[in-house]
């Protein structure tokens, strides 16, 4: 039997577009056999996505220069020798010596070999240079190979500073992409088409990351979410806030409750658009735009928000480019083996993308033995991850200040480059850049000291001029402190009356000491810091 031409199949829809309404007197109002013809007409012809990969790709590339820079600006005051975490001190203790040749299989990481501060700041210069030859288009496959290689050797050893949910998507979409690139020195759009399979991986992630968060936050029971309250808080509190969430924050309630709505409308609903025909696909792209564009102007994730934008390329086709950028070439016909060879692959992705989202809710049966052997095998890859902020909405802003004195009576503040100190300094605007440690200190005023903060405190007390350069301020640029200690503090915004006023934008009050006082033990003490508790 032969097929049927999309020239043929679109004069059919044309066709239906044109039948009357079942009630032709109502003016406005279009028939079922319109709106079925609006909705699917541009859809029977096989779509094209070279242009739309190649696109993608190269703004891949430029969030991984993004990813690297940002590094490299942080890397040793975080893991260098003298840093807080030294990769170097973890890839020899004990605990990882006795885990034998399992370490490698657990830590995936070239610095295995070398964990040395020069290593670790040529690794990031050598994913700088990785990132250019993507974006410039040469060897895409290769390179983003390498990158993938390159950025899983300082998460797997990162532990909290590179334990964020854009640091788990990178290493996904990079992962994907070793899948997905052209091959070649300099393919440009490539030779074939995307196979269906492989456009199917890239949609199927774009439906997780929104659908992920929706989900978490509607079964995680906070009521800030079930009351469309969320938005009352939500630029207060958030990690590190802009300006815009600033003048967001004294929006009407009405328009932050309509906000709140909306939000889980655009995670929960819209995500099914991905799957739907060509224009409601399209609709989809420009709703989850619009939501990264307003998150982008009121907080700062880092790169996350680029990453979930460009992600949306994946909803649109090459028609869709075309306005903006030449058409390729025609493309050469696709063999059938490779048709099939990129089902092979995307398979155990697509298959574990599936799980993961039905393990959100309730499954009375036990995962068949090979899916948890699978799990297992591409968790240390990150091969397929949870996503979901904000699960629980924080409704107040607990702010750490360290403070060092030389006398354990005057007290002075290290302010640091972004997080919310100085009542009177205005909210910044840092994305795409992820300042690791400000970042940090927002979750560990939610809760209990964190091992890596007595760590940071230490070398603060070392004088470490590595973790130094971490901060905007060092009140202590001759000689580090006797004592350091942390205070705890509440922040709210000002109102605007106030801040016309006075011209600050937070207001904080003492609630008391998140870390009493310490100082360096002697030597010969079984620990590096101790309690001081006055002269």
């Amino acid at each position: 039997m032969r097929a049927v031409r999309p020239q043929g199949a679109k004069a059919f829809f044309r066709m239906l577009r044109s039948l009357p309404a079942r009630r032709p007197g109502r003016r406005g109002r279009r028939g079922r056999g319109a709106l079925l013809g609006g909705l699917v007409e541009r859809s029977v012809a096989p779509p094209h996505h070279r242009l739309v990969r190649q696109v993608f790709f190269r703004a891949l590339g430029g969030i991984y220069l993004i990813a690297f820079s940002s590094l490299a600006r942080q890397v040793r005051g975080l893991y260098g020798s003298r840093g807080i975490l030294p990769v170097k001190d973890l890839t020899s203790s004990p605990r990882m010596v006795s885990m034998g040749y399992e370490r490698y299989l657990w830590y995936p990481s070239l610095l295995w070999l070398d964990a040395s501060d020069k290593t670790l700041v040529r690794g990031l210069r050598a994913g700088q240079v990785l990132s250019l030859a993507v974006m410039a288009g040469v060897a895409p496959q290769a390179s983003l190979t390498a990158l993938w290689a390159l950025y899983l050797s300082y998460v797997s050893l990162g532990r909290d500073f590179l334990s964020f949910q854009w640091d788990a998507l990178l290493l996904e979409m990079g992962l994907l992409g070793m899948l997905t690139a052209p091959v070649g020195p300099r393919p440009g759009p490539g030779r074939y088409e995307p196979t269906a399979a492989q456009v199917a991986l890239w949609r199927a992630l774009v439906f997780r990351l929104y659908f992920g968060s929706g989900v978490s936050k509607l079964k995680s029971g906070d009521e800030t979410w079930r009351k469309l309250t969320a938005c009352d808080y939500y630029y207060e509190t958030a990690p590190l806030p802009t300006r815009g969430g600033w003048y967001a924050h004294h929006l009407p309630p009405p328009v932050r409750r309509f906000s709140t709505a909306a939000v889980l409308a655009l995670e929960t609903v819209a995500p099914f658009l991905v799957f739907a025909p060509r224009r409601l696909r399209l609709l989809g792209f420009w709703l989850f735009s619009a939501l990264q564009g307003v998150i982008i102007a009121t907080g700062n994730y880092g790169f996350f928000n680029v990453q979930s934008l460009v992600l949306g390329l994946w909803l649109l086709d090459d028609a869709s480019l075309r306005r903006f950028l030449p058409a390729p070439p025609p493309a050469r016909p696709r063999p059938w083996w490779r048709t099939l060879g990129a089902w092979l692959p995307a398979a155990p992705f697509l298959v574990l993308g599936a799980n993961e989202i039905l393990a959100r809710f309730h499954r009375p049966r036990e995962a068949p033995r090979w899916l948890e052997e699978l799990e297992r095998r591409a968790r240390p890859l990150r091969a397929v991850n949870p996503y979901g902020l904000f699960a629980v909405m924080t409704v107040r802003r607990p702010e750490i200040a360290i403070e060092g004195s030389d006398d354990g009576e005057t007290w002075h503040e290290y302010t640091f480059r972004y997080k919310v100190s100085d009542p009177e300094r205005p909210p910044r605007q840092v994305a795409p850049h992820q300042p690791r440690l400000d970042w940090q200190m927002w979750f560990a005023a939610l809760g209990s000291p964190p091992i890596w903060l007595l760590a940071f405190m230490l070398r603060l007390l070392e004088g470490a001029p590595d973790v130094g350069k971490l901060l905007a301020v060092n009140p202590f640029p001759e000689h580090p402190p006797r004592y350091i200690r942390a205070t705890l503090y509440d922040y709210r915004m000002t109102d605007p009356e106030t801040h016309r006023r006075t011209g600050t934008w937070w207001s904080r009050e003492r609630l008391g000491l998140y870390l009493p006082p310490l100082s360096l033990a002697p030597g010969g003490a079984s620990s590096r810091l101790q309690w001081h508790a006055g002269e």
